[in-house]
C-alpha cells in the first residue's frame, strides 16, 4: 500500500516523469544508474549463457574407461618396481592418478575374477568359481554369469551412459540354444561389444602347441576310461548271472559312454574353429580368427568407440588379450624388450594403453573420464618354453596365478586417474578390491548398488580423494575355487595387516614358488596342505610371507586367528545356495550352443574390417 500523502502514478506516467526529469539529474545519478543498468545487463547475459550454452554431457557424469590386463604380474610395470621393462604410459598414468599397492583380485584366475570384478560381489555368490573346473573352457560351454547378476555396465546404462566392452569377455554366451545369448555382454548392460567371447588360448595360435586340447584330453579321457570300465563291469555281471539287467540297458549305457566321448573328442579337435572367434555384438565375424591383426582391430574399435561416444558419458571396458599365452605379439615389438616374448607383449600393452589414452586427449576428455588400470590376477609362473617362463612377474610376492592364498596370485596393480578431481601422485596402501570398482562406478555415474543382494566391494570415492584416511575393507577373503584358502585383517588402529592362511598349494619341486608338475596348483586334494592352527603372517612388516608367526614369536597369535576365523564364520553366513555355473554339465562342450558363422558345423568367416595392413603398431 502507498504510503499517506504520496500519490502514485500510474505505470505509464511514472516512467515519462522519470524520463523528463532525467536531465535535471546529478551526474552521480547518471553514474549510479548507468552502473546499475550495466550490472543487470551482466547478470543477464550470464543467465542467457548458462542457459543457452551447450553443456558438456560430462560434466557432472565422468565418462569411465577401465582396462583390465590379463594375467600381468604386479612387478612387471615400472611405476610397481619394475627397472628393466618399459611402461611409460602406465607409469604416466600412476604419475597424473592414484596408485593402490595393495590392490587384490578376488579370485586367482580369469572367469571368477572378472565375475566378481563386473558384479562387486565374490564369485561364489553367483555361482562362477568351482575346484574342479574353474573356468569356463568353451564358447558353447552352457554355464556362465546368470542373467539375474546386476553388472555395473547394466546401472550404467539405466542412468543414460553409452556402455561398451572391447576385448575378453569368457563368462559366457548362451545357455539352451545358440541364439539366446543369455550370458552375452549385451545381455549384461553392454549396448556393444566387440571381442572375445572366449578368451586367448595357445590353441588359437597355429604355430603354437595346443593347450586346452592337451588339458581337456587327458582329463576327459581318463572320465572316458572309467565309464568305459563300469560299462564292461555291468555286461560281465550281467553274463555271469551276478545282475538280472536287460541287455538294452547294458547297450544304452555303452551308447551314453561312446556318446560322451565322441562329444569331447570332436569338440578338442576342433578347438581353435570353435573358440578362436571374433563377435560384434550377436554376430560371429571372424572365425577362426587371425591372431595377428587381432590387437590391431581391438585397437581400432576402442578409440573408434570413444569417438563415437564422446559427446555423451560412457562407460569403455576395454578388456586386454595381453599379457595371457600364447602372447601373441606383432612384429614391431618381437625382440624389443630384455625378457623374451614375454616381455615384448607387456610393452606391447603400453603402447595399447598408450594409444587408447591418446584417444581421450584428441577428442579432449582427459580431465572428464575416470580412468582405471588393473590386472585379472597375478601372473602366470607354471608357463614355460625351453626353460624359458613364459608368465608373469609378481614381485616380491609369493605364488601366482591360480593360487587363492598367496599374495602373487591375487595382489595386482591397481591405477585411478581423473585430472582435476583425484590428487596426481598419491599412493594409498589400504586393502582395496576388483570388487571395489563396482560401486565406485556406479555412485559416480549417479545410480545406486543393488539393495537386495549382498555387495562385497565398497566405493573408492572417499579414499581416492583423500576424504578418509582408511580403507572400509577390515576383512577380506581368499577363496581357491569354493575353498577359503586365507584372509586378511586390517587392524586399523594399530596399522597391522594379519594374513591367515587355512590352506596352501603344495609347490613341486618344493621351495619352487609354483607347481611345475601342472598347469596350475590344485585348491583341494593331495596337491594341497592343510595348515592347523593356520599359518600366519604379518604383511605389514612381511610382505613377501617369508616369516610365519608362532604363539612364540607373537604374542597376539591366538587373538589374530580367533578374531578372523570369527570374521569368516559372519562371512560364511552371508553365502546362499545358487545355481553352479562351472559343473561338468556346465563346461563341456555343447554343439547346439556353438556360436557359429555360416552353417554348423562348417563354421568359417573372415573379418569384416577392411585391410587387415592399416595400422600396423609401431613402437
Amino acid at each position: 500500500m502507498p504510503r499517506s500523502g504520496v500519490k502514485v502514478l500510474p505505470r505509464r506516467q511514472h516512467s515519462a516523469m522519470g524520463s523528463t526529469q532525467k536531465s535535471a539529474r546529478r551526474p552521480r545519478g547518471r553514474a549510479s544508474a548507468t552502473a546499475r543498468d550495466s550490472t543487470l545487463l551482466l547478470l543477464l547475459v550470464c543467465w542467457l549463457l548458462q542457459t543457452c550454452e551447450p553443456k558438456s554431457p560430462n560434466a557432472s557424469k565422468p565418462n569411465i574407461l577401465l582396462i583390465l590386463a590379463d594375467d600381468l604380474g604386479i612387478g612387471d610395470v615400472g611405476c610397481y618396481g619394475n627397472r628393466t621393462l618399459r611402461t611409460p604410459n602406465i607409469d604416466r598414468l600412476a604419475e597424473e592418478g592414484v596408485r593402490l599397492t595393495q590392490h587384490l583380485a578376488a579370485a586367482p584366475l580369469c572367469t571368477p575374477s572378472r565375475a566378481a570384478f563386473l558384479t562387486g560381489r565374490y564369485a561364489l555368490r553367483s555361482g562362477m568359481d568351482n575346484d574342479k573346473y574353474r573356468v569356463l573352457y568353451w564358447n558353447a560351454a552352457s554355464g556362465g554369469l546368470p542373467a539375474n547378476e546386476t553388472t555395473f555396465a547394466k546401472i550404467l546404462k539405466q542412468q543414460g551412459y553409452a556402455t561398451g566392452l572391447v576385448g575378453k569377455w569368457h563368462q559366457g554366451v548362451s545357455c539352451a540354444s545358440r541364439g539366446d545369448h543369455c550370458h552375452h555382454p549385451l545381455n549384461h548392460g553392454f549396448d556393444y561389444f566387440y571381442g572375445l567371447p572366449f578368451t586367448l588360448i595357445n590353441d588359437c595360435d597355429p604355430d603354437r602347441p595346443p593347450d586346452l586340447w592337451v588339458s581337456v584330453a587327458a582329463r576327459f579321457s581318463r572320465y572316458t576310461r572309467v565309464l568305459a570300465l563300469g560299462v564292461l563291469t555291468l555286461a560281465a555281471a550281467k553274463l555271469s548271472g551276478l545282475l538280472s539287467v536287460p541287455w538294452t540297458v547294458v547297450g544304452g549305457a555303452a551308447s551314453l559312454v561312446f556318446l560322451f566321448f565322441i562329444t569331447w573328442f570332436s569338440s578338442c579337435g576342433f578347438v581353435r574353429r570353435w573358440n578362436c572367434v571374433l563377435m560384434r555384438n550377436h554376430q560371429v565375424t571372424e572365425q577362426p580368427m587371425d591372431v595377428g591383426s587381432t590387437t590391431r582391430r581391438m585397437l581400432q574399435e576402442a578409440t573408434a568407440y570413444i569417438q563415437r561416444n564422446k559427446d555423451r558419458p560412457f562407460l569403455l571396458f576395454v578388456s586386454l588379450m595381453h599379457v595371457h599365452t600364447p602372447l601373441v605379439t606383432s612384429k614391431a615389438f618381437l625382440g624389443r624388450s630384455r625378457h623374451g616374448l614375454y616381455g615384448d607383449n607387456v610393452e606391447e600393452m603400453d603402447w595399447f594403453v598408450g594409444k587408447v589414452l591418446h584417444a581421450l586427449d584428441e577428442n579432449g576428455l582427459k580431465n572428464s573420464t575416470l580412468t582405471y588400470f588393473a590386472s585379472d590376477h597375478g601372473g602366470l609362473l607354471e608357463a614355460t618354453e625351453e626353460h624359458q617362463q613364459l608368465g608373469g612377474y609378481n614381485g616380491i610376492y609369493k605364488g601366482g596365478k591360480g593360487m587363492g592364498g598367496w599374495e602373487g596370485g591375487i595382489r595386482v596393480p591397481g591405477i585411478f586417474r581423473w585430472p582435476g578431481v583425484l590428487p596426481a601422485g598419491r599412493v594409498i596402501q589400504e586393502p582395496t578390491s576388483l570388487m571395489d570398482v563396482f560401486p565406485t562406478v556406479v555412485q559416480l555415474g549417479g545410480g545406486q548398488v543393488p539393495q537386495d543382494r549382498v555387495i562385497d566391494g565398497r566405493s573408492l570415492v572417499p579414499l581416492l580423494r583423500g576424504d578418509v584416511e582408511h580403507s572400509e575393507h577390515e576383512f577380506l577373503f581368499h577363496y581357491c575355487g569354493q575353498f577359503l584358502h586365507a584372509a586378511r585383517w586390517h587392524h586399523r588402529e594399530s596399522g597391522r595387516l594379519w594374513k591367515v592362511h587355512y590352506t596352501t598349494p603344495r609347490f613341486q619341486p618344493a621351495g619352487s614358488g609354483a607347481c611345475g608338475n601342472q598347469h596350475l596348483c590344485p585348491c583341494s586334494g593331495d596337491g594341497v596342505t592343510q595348515h592347523s592352527p593356520p599359518l600366519l603372517f604379518d604383511l605389514s612388516s612381511d610382505p613377501s610371507e617369508a616369516r610365519p608367526l608362532s604363539p612364540d614369536s607373537e604374542p597376539l597369535f591366538h587373538a589374530v586367528v580367533q578374531r578372523v576365523g570369527e570374521a569368516v564364520a559372519r562371512h560364511r553366513g552371508t553365502l546362499r545356495p545358487v545355481p553352479q555355473q562351472l559343473t561338468l554339465g556346465n563346461v563341456l562342450w555343447k554343439p547346439w550352443l556353438q556360436p557359429c558363422c555360416g552353417t554348423f558345423p562348417f563354421c568359417s568367416c573372415s573379418s569384416d574390417d577392411g585391410d587387415s595392413s592399416s595400422q600396423e603398431p609401431a613402437p
